[in-house]
């Protein structure tokens, strides 16, 4: 998920949160209801915290199960019935029984298909023992589109007081805040596994022809070096066609990057020589997947290729502040200063630095944007800088914890 919208949207939740408690507080503030004032409060930031686990995984029959109860306890009101645009998922509270989604619930929905809060003060249903007296109906607002209705239940008639009706509005933003979140987490994953599979597709032909010839060529004279080289090939083909994670730790990618050298300098021989410098600390920073292989294929390819006698690439890795950076370095010929944004365009045959570059900015925000760095005959060097954020990364979305190193 873009970094940078995952924290306005975060600080957006985390205001909410806030704001309903306050309200809940306000709503629920008598003695007689709630004991002592911070009581209330805590019960209220209790309930508001329960919610968040089940409405950041979306809205479904499940997830507004789940919920429920705890926007019950945190709204005070009677009932508590969560819907989507096409049918309720979920009620919980008194009179959950006499309310079927075929009569009452369904004709309330019918008639608030618009964005705006409705205000039921006298409800009928075709059950005279139903509790349910009065109802207040809030949409709820995804991307600047309706996704679904909140409906808070009471057993008083007429219209609620301005405590109650405030909290059931902040309580519909928190909902649709937590919904946009998993929405726009949804939304960036396919992105990034879309990236993920362009980058895949753009390997070269050339590479895999090469490796092959490599191992080949040392079956009969060094058969021992031959087999390694055959299980780092085969290793190296899994890692790259794997699915199901967009992002994965430094440590893997490196190892990625060292079984990518050993296959290349078979090839090259004295021609090349890697030196990779990665601190323990740093291996479980988050990164985006195929991120630093594609960075040193660029520097062989057009660094060492290109030049006479040995060719060195170098890959270090340094914590800069709350930051890690990593610099893929070469000795090669080097790129001219006007043909440096054309690397990174993808137009001057760079291979997957674009799709690097935009994975890196689509994940984390503008300013972790790849940079090329370069001197005609002297060489280049790829930066690419990362937050310090480390974690095992989810199948789907990301589990961070601030200051790996």
């Amino acid at each position: 998920m873009d970094l940078a919208i995952g924290v306005l949207l975060g600080i957006g939740v985390a205001a909410l949160v806030a704001a309903l408690v306050a309200a809940a507080w306000r709503s629920i503030r008598a003695p007689q209801q709630s004991g002592t004032p911070e009581a209330a409060m805590q019960s209220a930031l209790h309930a508001a915290s329960a919610t968040l686990p089940y409405l950041r995984r979306g809205l479904s029959a499940r997830t507004a199960s789940g919920a429920t109860p705890h926007l019950r306890a945190l709204m005070g009101a009677t009932a508590i019935a969560l819907a989507d645009t096409r049918a309720v998922l979920a009620i919980d509270g008194e009179g959950r029984e006499q309310v079927r989604p075929g009569d009452l619930l369904s004709k309330l929905l019918a008639a608030t298909r618009d964005n705006r809060l409705h205000i039921v003060p006298r409800l009928v249903s075709s059950d005279p023992a139903c509790p349910l007296r009065s109802a207040v109906l809030a949409p709820l607002i995804v991307q600047e589109k309706r996704a679904g209705t909140l409906i808070a239940f009471y057993r008083s008639l007429g219209r609620p007081s301005p405590p109650e009706l405030r909290v059931v509005e902040e309580a519909a933003s928190l909902i649709s805040a937590q919904v946009e979140l998993s929405v726009v987490a949804a939304q960036e994953e396919r992105l990034a596994q879309a990236e993920l599979r362009a980058l895949r597709a753009q390997i070269s032909p050339h590479f895999i022809y090469n490796a092959l010839a490599a191992v080949a060529g040392d079956i009969h004279a060094r058969p021992e070096e031959a087999r390694e080289l055959l299980i780092d090939f085969a290793e190296f083909t899994r890692y790259l066609f794997r699915d199901g994670r967009s992002y994965v730790t430094l440590g893997e990618e490196i190892d990625h990057v060292e079984r990518y050298a050993h296959l290349e300098q078979a090839r090259f021989r004295d021609q090349l020589h890697v030196t990779i410098d990665v601190p323990e600390s740093t291996r479980s920073v988050v990164v985006p997947a195929m991120s630093v292989q594609p960075l040193v294929e660029n520097a062989v390819r057009h660094g060492v290729e290109r030049r006479a006698g040995t060719g060195r690439v170098s890959v270090t890795v340094r914590v800069s502040g709350g930051d890690v950076e990593l610099r893929v370095s070469d000795d090669g010929a080097g790129i001219e200063p006007e043909r440096l944004g054309e690397v990174l365009a993808g137009a001057g045959g760079g291979i997957g630095l674009a799709n690097v570059d935009a994975r890196l900015r689509s994940t984390f925000g503008e300013r972790y944007a790849l940079r090329i760095e370069s001197t005609p005959g002297a060489g280049t060097t790829a930066v690419m800088t990362v937050p310090n954020l480390a974690g095992e990364p989810a199948e789907r979305g990301l589990s961070w914890t601030v200051g790996a190193a």
